[in-house]
């Protein structure tokens, strides 16, 4: 089975400037998804699809390719993950090259591990798209909502009286990365297909990084989890 890891890195980035290629700990943020990727050898390319010249040639540093930019239309922030993996997989078809599996890892996800990409890649057998997921600290269904003079009152009022542990478990998207069946993905035009699995990670493995306040906490977290 041919697999293709893609790690998409635009340009622009207005909340942490540069994030993609941020020094994190020592080297640029990216080169922690695309060592991962080589080191796991799970896949037959591992590739980044970026507008940026900076971006790509830091990515080649650390021995990932760039066979092509990425388009214009899919550099702006209105791009999906979606429309950036379609754009990537269509371009390797013009050029005669097919795989049959996918992974989109996210450049800004050092917490990302070679056990968590083995572990979520042998789910494909079963599934046609497996995500990384995490528990809500808190049951959502006894979340809050804030009126604009500081009111406070339940979303779902009828769990106003509800134990915690009574509520049934949620779980969110880790943000880290999404295995794929390339043609189930294509045909459903969406990484969320009727037949996607889960492997669920840790709080501990698990960090969404849009703040500088997120950035430190990753850094936090890799060294807990790398003993550095």
């Amino acid at each position: 089975m041919a697999n293709l890891a893609i790690i998409p890195a635009r340009g622009g980035s207005k909340r942490i400037p540069k994030k993609n290629i941020k020094e994190f700990l020592g080297k640029p943020i990216i080169a922690y998804s695309i060592e991962t990727a080589l080191e796991s050898q799970l896949f037959d390319e591992v590739m980044v699809s970026t507008d940026d010249k900076e971006i790509a040639d830091i990515a080649i540093k650390f021995g990932a390719r760039i066979p092509f930019l990425r388009s214009k239309k899919n550099a702006d922030d209105y791009a999906t993950t979606y429309d950036v993996i379609e754009e990537v997989l269509l371009a390797y078809k013009t050029k005669g090259k097919f795989y049959e599996s996918g992974c989109c890892i996210y450049p800004c996800a050092p917490l990302v591990s070679v056990e968590n990409l083995n572990n979520s890649f042998i789910k494909l057998d079963v599934f046609d798209t497996v995500f990384p997921v995490v528990k809500y600290g808190y049951p959502i269904q006894r979340a809050l909502k804030k009126g604009s003079n500081d009111s406070l009152s339940f979303i779902k009022p009828v769990y106003t009286s509800s134990r915690s542990q009574d509520l049934e478990t949620s779980y969110h998207d880790a943000g880290q990365f999404y295995w794929f069946k390339i043609s189930e993905v294509l045909s459903s035009k969406s990484l969320m297909t009727k037949n996607t699995g889960c492997i669920v990670l840790p709080e501990t493995q698990v960090q969404d990084i849009d703040t500088e306040t997120d950035w430190k906490l990753a850094e936090l977290k890799y060294r807990l989890l790398k003993n550095v």
